[in-house]
C-alpha cells in the first residue's frame, strides 16, 4: 500500500534554467491546505534553495493530479517560466500518458473528440470537480492507442493505454476513458462509483475501498513530455512505476 505522502521524487534531467523530475503518487504538486502536508513544491524549494537565493524560483509548468505520477517540468527562472508558458499556449509542449484501464477495448486506436464541462452544471453530482462529456462543454480531444491487454487474476481484463491529450481540460484523460467505457483502474471519481471518492475523503483507504477499487491510486502516469523550441526539441520520459507495472504481469 502507498504511504499517505510519498515525497521521494527523482530528478530526471537538469538544464541551466529548468529541471525535470519524476513525481510519485500520491504526492500533491502544490500546497492546497494549511496543514503542512509535504508537496512537490516544498521538495523543489529545498532542492533549489541556492537558485532561489540568487533570484530564481520554482515554476511548475505541467501540473499533475495528486494520484498521477510521472514527468513534471520545472522552470528555475522567471524567464524560463515565461518561455515554457508561451510554448504551452502555442501547443509546442506535447504530452504522452500511460493508463491501465478496466476491460479490453474493441479498438486498437481511438481519436476521441468529446467536449467536457463540470457535471454539476448539467446534472446532479456530489463532487464539485467531477467533469463529464457534454455537447455544451469546452472542446476536448484525446488520441488513444492500446499497447497491451492482460487477464489479471483479481482485476480481470485490463489494458495498457497510451493517451495523447491534444487539449488540456481538467481530468481530460480520465473523463474520456470513462466515457469510452474503460475507466482508469483505481479512479475514485470516474471509476465504478463516485461514492468511492467521498468515502476515501471520510475514511482514507479501507479494505472496503480496496475491494471496490483494487488499486489505492489511479493508474495514470505522465510518461513523456516534449518541448519544441526553435532549433531544438527537449524530451524526457519516466518508466511506469513498479506498483502500476505489477498489474500487467
Amino acid at each position: 500500500m502507498l504511504r499517505a505522502v510519498n515525497t521521494g521524487f527523482r530528478v530526471l534531467d537538469e538544464g541551466e534554467d529548468w529541471l525535470v523530475v519524476d513525481k510519485p503518487a500520491p504526492l500533491q504538486v502544490h500546497p492546497g491546505t494549511p496543514d503542512g502536508t509535504p508537496t512537490l513544491w516544498h521538495g523543489l524549494k529545498d532542492l533549489l534553495a541556492y537558485e532561489i537565493a540568487n533570484g530564481g524560483q520554482v515554476g511548475i509548468i505541467n501540473r499533475l493530479d495528486r494520484e498521477t505520477s510521472g514527468v513534471v517540468l520545472v522552470a528555475k527562472t522567471r524567464e524560463a517560466a515565461r518561455r515554457f508558458g508561451i510554448a504551452m499556449q502555442e501547443r509546442r509542449i506535447h504530452k504522452a500518458y500511460l493508463a491501465i484501464v478496466r476491460g479490453w477495448p474493441a479498438w486498437e486506436q481511438q481519436e476521441l473528440d468529446a467536449p467536457i464541462l463540470r457535471q454539476g452544471e448539467v446534472a446532479e453530482s456530489a463532487i464539485w470537480v467531477r467533469q463529464t462529456v457534454h455537447p455544451d462543454g469546452a472542446p476536448c480531444r484525446t488520441d488513444f492507442r492500446v499497447l497491451r491487454r492482460v487477464e489479471h487474476p483479481r482485476a480481470g481484463p485490463l489494458s495498457l493505454i497510451e493517451a495523447l491529450p491534444l487539449t488540456g481540460r481538467m481530468h481530460q484523460i480520465r473523463v474520456h476513458l470513462a466515457h469510452l467505457g474503460h475507466p482508469v483502474l483505481g479512479d475514485k471519481i470516474y471509476g465504478p462509483d463516485e461514492r468511492c471518492y467521498l468515502d476515501f475523503i471520510e475514511t482514507s483507504w479501507t479494505p472496503d475501498l480496496e475491494r471496490r477499487l483494487l488499486s489505492p491510486r489511479q493508474a495514470l502516469h505522465s510518461h513523456r513530455l516534449e518541448v519544441h523550441e526553435p532549433g531544438q526539441t527537449l524530451a524526457w520520459q519516466a518508466p511506469l512505476p513498479a506498483e502500476l507495472a505489477a498489474w500487467l504481469v
